[in-house]
């Protein structure tokens, strides 16, 4: 994901949840898009079609926000990451449940997504203790 990344960083736990959080939000975004692109019988689009641009959006977010957090040197910019990184793993949670709502086959994998964010949720309590 992050070319530059030192490698004492990509073996970090939190860091490998947020590389499989990224993939899986891809290939759901992937699926879903199938089903949601084709127009209504009106027209109109899928509403729930930006929902699945928006997981794969904060999703790649999750692992640079890390990195920065694990750089900084300053504990208040240290802190202003981890809140970015708690605030995408909100939304990618509150996005997972839009989409849920939507007319896909692919909504089915949208529980396998949040089940991952809980156990990201946990890595990082336990990560921010040790910063």
């Amino acid at each position: 994901m992050l070319s530059n990344t030192p490698s004492n960083l990509s073996e970090l736990p939190i860091y490998k949840k947020a590389i499989e959080i990224f993939a899986l939000s891809q290939s759901i975004s992937m699926y879903l898009n199938h089903d949601l692109s084709t127009l209504k019988n009106d027209g109109s689009e899928d509403i729930n079609i930006y929902f699945s641009g928006d997981i794969v959006q904060q999703s790649v977010s999750l692992a640079p926000e890390i990195v920065n957090a694990e750089l900084e040197r300053y504990s208040d910019r240290k802190y202003k990451h981890i809140a970015s990184l708690r605030r995408l793993t909100n939304m990618l949670y509150k996005n997972s449940y839009r989409l849920e709502h939507s007319n896909s086959n692919g909504k089915d994998f949208l529980p396998i997504l949040r089940s991952e964010l809980k156990k990201f949720k946990q890595l990082q309590r336990s990560w921010m203790l040790t910063l």
